[in-house]
């Protein structure tokens, strides 16, 4: 009745909600800081926006092509727009370029500590996953991705900056990994958390147009705080990209998806703010992590990465939880993930975690 690769899958399970967690916790308020989404919300701008579109044409389908948004970010990054293609969430992206590239018996590399995603298509394409360990850092090893490389490998992701471990590779190591590389290996770089690293030069995007075997992701989900409108990219040249479009799915994009994107993308100011204020808070954490003697790895991103003392990070998650905050727990054996939320919630959560390590 289906694939054999279909049986055998290990899905990704959403959140229960916060409505549910609430009632099952005798909870009136709970603060999300498990999903890595934005905690100040949106630009102001996109609710202008969607005001100002009042639903009309609603009643026909959007631009295929999202050709208003098209313009906007291909100006920006000074990008041929035609190399450009967008897709509801970088989860639907992650799937069609695993159907596109990979066949039974391919082989597919990624970090050993990644998100979900990359397996599970890898897993319905039929191909075989090879996870490559991370360096003591916490950081992609390319140098160890590089030497697991043969006939049969096809794609190879790397998450930058990393998610769970928030950890950050340099694009002048990604350049070089590419430039030894051979062409037949398509590299997808997914740059979900790329602005928090607070570098203008961090992403790889540009080099899209001298390798044609590199794809770049990037998303509304995170800094723009557009989570649940799912819209997100990708950039690419060479022959991929028309094959891409060839087998992407029409209107993939809503019209008011593409409204709200476009308004978001524009108000630089907001997006300034927010990331200044990220990375403000990820010091705060760092800090706060040094001093109560937690392991913990750098982060570029708006999470934190850390190991529990005793590694009881399931008493610790359960005891934030009955006092208001929802983290990110089962990544790694004894680690959890925090996003980085208001001031006021950092710090209520490091106060949590200081009484429940003196317990």
């Amino acid at each position: 009745m289906v694939k054999e690769t279909v049986k055998h899958l290990n899905p990704y399970v959403p959140e229960v909600t916060l409505t549910e967690l609430k009632q099952r916790y005798g909870l009136d308020r709970l603060v999300r800081l498990s999903a890595n989404e934005n905690a100040f919300g949106t630009s102001a701008d996109v609710v202008k926006a969607l005001d100002s579109w009042h639903y009309a044409d609603a009643n026909l389908y959007p631009d295929s092509n999202a050709e208003q948004l098209r313009s906007l970010i291909s100006t920006r990054f000074n990008l041929n727009p035609d190399n450009l293609i967008f897709g509801n969430g970088l989860d639907e992206l992650i799937e069609l370029l695993s159907r596109v590239i990979l066949s039974p018996g391919d082989e597919v590399l990624e970090p050993a500590t990644t998100f979900s995603e990359y397996q599970l298509h890898a897993q319905i394409e039929g191909a075989k996953l090879r996870p490559i360990d991370l360096d003591d850092s916490g950081r992609i090893n390319l140098a160890a991705f590089m030497r697991e490389v043969n006939d049969k490998t096809k794609l190879v992701w790397i998450c930058n900056p990393n998610n769970p471990t928030g950890t950050f590779i340099a694009p002048e190591a990604i350049e070089k990994f590419m430039a030894d590389l051979p062409t037949t290996v398509t590299v997808v770089v997914d740059e979900a958390y790329i602005e928090f690293t607070g570098e203008k030069k961090a992403s790889v995007i540009q080099l899209t147009k001298r390798y044609p075997n590199l794809v770049v992701l990037r998303t509304f989900s995170k800094v723009y705080g557009l989570a649940n409108f799912r819209i997100g990219y990708a950039a690419c040249t060479g022959p991929l990209i028309a094959y891409l479009q060839a087998a992407r799915l029409p209107y993939n994009l809503s019209t008011f998806a593409e409204i709200a994107a476009k308004a978001a993308f524009s108000d630089t100011d907001f997006i300034d703010q927010v990331v200044d204020t990220v990375i403000s808070e990820r010091k705060k954490w760092e800090h706060f992590l040094m001093k109560s003697g937690l392991l913990f790895y750098d982060s570029a991103a708006n999470f934190i990465f850390f190991q529990v003392k005793g590694g009881d990070a399931d008493g610790l998650y359960e005891y934030l939880l009955k006092n208001g905050y929802l983290v990110r727990n089962g990544l790694r054996a004894g680690w959890l993930r925090i996003t980085i939320g208001k001031p006021e919630d950092n710090q209520a959560v490091q106060d949590l975690i200081a009484a429940f390590l003196t317990k």
